[in-house]
């Protein structure tokens, strides 16, 4: 971009056009121009923007504004392939941060989370463990065989007897 910038200042300076002369022409602030005209992407925000100061600047000089645009775009991608995907990716997250940061949040819009209890769970096994408790209970008290000391007493009584 400091080339293009440079043709630019080197053309208007060819043509006898002073910087405060093309400020007044074009409507843009000295800041502005001197910026295109050093190459100091950075002091805009938008590159869409830049893009059309830079075709209206090329315009205003005589210039051939569709070259200049591809020149300016051609700058465009050399600087945006060297971003890694790990910092686009980067960049993304920390943008869907700030959002979420920034969303509105009230009572009607706040997304609850369904708790997951354990009680229900935990009073199933309960109860299992209790119904088999009784079973085994009356399991063990039916099959109890009655003492057989009542009947050997009963035998015993009738040996005597005879």
């Amino acid at each position: 971009m400091k080339e293009l910038g440079e043709y630019l200042k080197r053309t208007r300076i060819s043509n006898g056009v002073s910087l405060t002369e093309a400020c007044e022409d074009l409507d843009f602030s000295t800041t502005q121009l001197e910026n295109i005209e050093s190459g100091n992407v950075r002091a805009f925000k938008d590159v869409y923007e830049l893009r059309d100061s830079v075709k209206s600047y090329a315009k205003y000089l005589g210039l051939d504004a569709d070259k200049v645009v591809d020149e300016f775009n051609g700058f465009l991608f050399q600087h945006t392939s060297r971003i890694s995907l790990e910092d686009i990716r980067a960049a993304q997250k920390k943008k869907e941060e700030l959002l979420e940061e920034k969303r509105v949040k009230s009572p009607y819009t706040i997304e609850y989370k369904e708790k997951v209890s354990l009680m229900p769970v935990i009073s199933i096994i309960i109860a299992i463990v209790c119904i088999t408790l009784i079973v085994l209970i009356i399991v063990s008290n039916v099959n109890r065989h009655k003492d057989r000391t009542d009947e050997l007493k009963y035998c015993i009584r009738l040996e005597r007897l005879v």
